[in-house]
Parts: C-alpha cells; structure tokens; sequence
C-alpha cells in the first residue's frame, strides 16, 4: 500500500507534527482522521503518492535560460512548479513530472468567451502524469465579472483533486478595452470573481497578480486567498508592501525537460509538511485555522 512508502510515512510525521504546533492535539487529532478517510479516495492516491516526494529534491535536471540573482533565494525552496498555457505548445507532462515537478497552473479562460485551446489536454494529461494543478482565469476588466464566473465555470470541472482555482489579475495593456473603472468598482468585480469561483470549486481561489496591479489596487486590501506573487529580479518582500507570497513566480525563462522553450518556473513558500496540507486542504496553513473555522477548508466540512 502507498501509505508504507518510507517517504510517505516520513512525510505524514512531519505533518503530523506541524499541525499539533500550530493548532493543538484536539484539532491535530481532527484533522488527521479526517486525512485518514481522504487517502482512501481512490482518485487522490496517485496525486496524493507524488506530493509526498522527497523535499530534498532541488531539481537538477531544471534550469533557467536567463537566470537573474535577485530571485537566487528561490532555489533554496523545496516545492517548484510551472505554469503554462497555449503558448507552450503540446508538452511531455511525463517528463515534466520525471524533472520533479510538483505542481502546475494551466490556463484555462479568459473573460466571458475564451478557453485556451490546449487546457483540456493539459488538464487531462498532468493529472495522468500525477501532478497536481490548478487552472487558472485571466480577468478582464471590460466584462461583466458575473459572465466571467459562469464562462469559466463552463469550462473547468469542480476536480476534487485539483488545486484551488487562480484568478489571475493584471491590467491587461495589449487590449483594445480600456477600461475607466475606479478603484472600488475593480474590487467589487474581483470579489464577485472570487465567490463564484470558490462556490463552483468549493475551495478558496489562489491570486496571481503583478507589482503594478498590486500597487493599484490590491495594496493594504485584507485578503484571505494564498497569494501568487510575480517577482523576476528581487524577492517578493523587496517589491509587495506587507503581502507574503505562498507561490512565487521568480522567472519567465526557466527550462524544464518536457517543455518546449522557456516556461515560467514557481516556487511554494514552505515546506513538505505544509505543502501536503494545502495540497489537502486547499487552505495555505498560515490562514487555516481562521479560514477552516468557516467551514472553507476541506479539513474543517
């Protein structure tokens, strides 16, 4: 049985560990019977085989084509991934997994009509291969956002084995939309975009976003959603004011066996331990007490 696998066992005990730290042996013993029912699932056990892997894996077979050394620090994490969409063409998600891949974002839609025409496959095949993956949404600021959740709705499967879904959220400059929207009402579209994917996924959306979309309007807004942070030439924190990442994208030129041309490469903040409970509960496990208290945690229904 996969639970006998040394590295799962090994990993199982440091979670184990970590959530007594944090939360205590009434809410450890909890959470750890309710991960006991999970890995019964049939669908997960290959997903759930990979995530355990060894967090010592830095990922030689790995690189990137125009390496800067103000995001030096990220190889240092234990959790790399990519993200892709159309624009890398048909990829080898077996030998993107064998490079030890731990997790993918793939696009899937954008604003009311769109759906990149490689996300079924991508879809399909990185879940063969055993890698977990999210798909993500890219906002467009001249559509109703209500149309936008029931387009990607449409178009992305509830997977309960997924990853939480990203809404990616960037001003979108090579558009013929300009729009002239103030500050309140982007946020008010934001959040109706983050309801209506959390309510189709049943998990908390992931937000991708970029330094001058940050800047704009996200700066100094309470949020409870994991944050994916773009960051190519410094460290999250020397650009985003008082936004911890948890996905950190540090390069738009990595190299990764399976892939065709340069991919964007991604790093999890922690460590194994805390990237199998989010991989679990889809709740980053610095929010997951105060989020599953409202029930928005796998772990907590």
């Amino acid at each position: 049985m996969w639970l006998d696998m040394p590295s799962v066992r090994v990993s199982f005990a440091r979670l184990h560990e970590s959530i007594t730290q944090s939360y205590g042996t009434t809410r450890r013993d909890g959470w750890v019977e309710w991960l006991s029912k999970s890995i019964a699932l049939l669908p997960i056990i290959a997903l759930a085989t990979f995530v355990s892997g060894c967090a010592t894996n830095y990922y030689p077979m790995k690189g990137d084509s125009r390496p800067h050394p103000g995001v030096a620090r990220a190889h240092t994490l234990p959790i790399h991934g990519i993200d892709v969409s159309r624009h890398q063409g048909e990829i080898d998600w077996q030998a993107v997994a064998r490079a030890g891949t731990r997790f993918a974002f793939i696009k899937a839609t954008d604003g009311g009509d769109y759906l990149d025409p490689l996300f079924q496959q991508n879809w399909r095949l990185s879940r063969e291969a055993g890698i977990p993956r999210a798909a993500y949404h890219f906002m467009y600021w001249c559509r109703p956002a209500d149309e936008q959740v029931a387009w990607f709705a449409a178009n992305v499967p509830p997977d309960p084995d997924a990853l939480p879904p990203v809404l990616d959220l960037e001003w979108n400059n090579g558009s013929q939309c300009r729009p002239t929207l103030s500050r309140e009402k982007v946020l008010e579209k934001v959040r109706i975009m983050l309801a209506g994917m959390e309510a189709h996924t049943g998990k908390v959306p992931i937000i991708y976003t970029d330094i001058n979309f940050h800047r704009d309007i996200l700066e100094g807004v309470q949020l409870d959603n994991p944050m994916w942070l773009r960051s190519v030439a410094a460290e999250p924190r020397e650009r985003y004011r008082d936004r911890p990442f948890t996905f950190w994208q540090y390069t738009q030129t990595g190299t990764v066996p399976g892939v065709r041309g340069d991919v964007d490469r991604n790093a999890w903040y922690g460590s194994e331990a805390e990237w199998i409970q989010f991989f679990m509960t889809g709740c980053d496990p610095r929010s997951f007490q105060r989020l599953a208290i409202q029930g928005r945690c796998a772990a907590s229904r």
